[in-house]
């Protein structure tokens, strides 16, 4: 092999490998189950006490559409103050310094069985199964019974294994019944820095 070739041939060879590492993937991040009450996905974790997710439609009064794919989740809060959370390890650990962009489909039931209040998602980034160490994203109170994407681009401050997301109101004390539904988490890509 001459140098031009070895040259080209090391260029593709560190082209492909970037392209294969520009991606962190999720397991199952549309959320395709068997539709269930009190159930996790596939490929997914409860992390707050007392999470029971919904893999809808079909289940507590909801029967909208999935924006991708079959099924999607549904998360939901509580009068006595709690709420819901599911999380799973990232197929990679993502490294600091680095900027990671993702995107999430948001909706909320009008008819979720009396949990019928909008909420919003929070997802956390951590090291450990469930740790919620850094925030990377807080959308707002969603009450679009239509799906809504959700672009968002984050550094992060640690290396972190996990990913959590989170039904959730606002800071301090909340005790109403809400509820929101996630489908379609993308898989993480390596953005330029701003």
């Amino acid at each position: 092999m001459n140098k031009i070739n070895k040259f080209i041939f090391l260029i593709l060879f560190f082209l492909l490998s970037q392209s294969v590492h520009a991606q962190i993937t999720l397991k199952n991040p549309s959320f395709e189950d068997e539709p269930a009450d009190a159930t996790v996905p596939m490929g997914w974790l409860p992390c707050e006490r007392g999470s029971t997710p919904d893999i809808l439609p079909g289940f507590w009064g909801v029967y909208e559409e999935a924006s991708e794919g079959e099924t999607f989740v549904g998360l939901i809060s509580r009068e006595n103050g709690t709420w819901e959370s599911i999380g799973q390890r990232f197929s990679q650990i993502l490294e600091t310094e680095m900027c990671y962009k993702m995107s999430v489909d948001l909706s909320k039931s009008e008819n979720y069985t009396g949990y019928d209040n909008p909420l919003k998602l929070r997802i956390w980034i951590g090291n450990g199964k469930c740790d919620k160490d850094q925030l990377i994203f807080e959308s707002p109170l969603i009450d679009n019974s239509d799906w809504k994407t959700f672009d968002f681009e984050f550094i992060p401050e640690s290396r972190s294994k996990y990913i959590i997301l989170e039904a959730f109101h606002s800071e301090g004390k909340f005790s109403y019944k809400g509820n929101i539904l996630i489908d379609n988490v993308s898989n993480l890509k390596v953005c330029s820095k701003a």
